[in-house]
């Protein structure tokens, strides 16, 4: 068992990254690579009490939740006439080598229109990172309509 400074992990939590993040732990003078599992928090003031740290060696694989970040929306048509990104996952479950996990995975949505969905299939991964998820090509999120735009699209009635 460790301590850790309250301030300090809270602050780190507020990151939104931390669950993916390499923690160098120093243990009798040696430096211990992990990765937190797991944070239990107390019920009444939301602050945590406990966190899991798993060990990482060598070139092993973990499995993480990573971050997606939508870029150049400029530059879609969809979202330049009004479409709205309906964000389906705001996470990735992915493997990856303990060495190289991402802070997040950017998402293109050059030329994107609406009715357009972006599929695992189309995103770039880094080298060794693979989806967990590999039974289907998931919908990580589609361009839709903004709902004013359904609405006086389907009325027929103008009075």
């Amino acid at each position: 068992m460790i301590h850790v400074e309250q301030k300090e992990l809270f602050r780190q939590l507020m990151t939104g990254h931390f669950m993916n993040s390499i923690v160098n732990i120093e243990i009798g003078g040696k430096i211990i690579r992990t990765l937190p599992k797991d944070v239990a928090f107390n019920p009444v003031t939301d602050r945590p009490i406990h966190v899991d740290f798993l060990r990482l060696t060598g070139d092993s694989l973990v499995e993480v939740q990573v971050p997606v970040v939508f870029v150049n929306e400029d530059a879609s048509p969809g979202l330049k006439k009004g479409g709205v990104l309906n964000i389906v996952r705001h996470e990735l479950e992915l493997s990856c080598p303990n060495a190289n996990i991402p802070d997040e995975i950017q998402i293109d949505v050059t030329g994107k229109e609406i009715g357009d969905a972006i599929h695992i299939s189309e995103v770039t991964l880094p080298a060794g990172v693979t989806s967990v998820i590999t039974d289907r090509d998931f919908t990580i999120a589609t361009l839709i309509a903004p709902s004013g735009l359904k609405s006086s699209e389907g009325d027929t009635n103008n009075g």
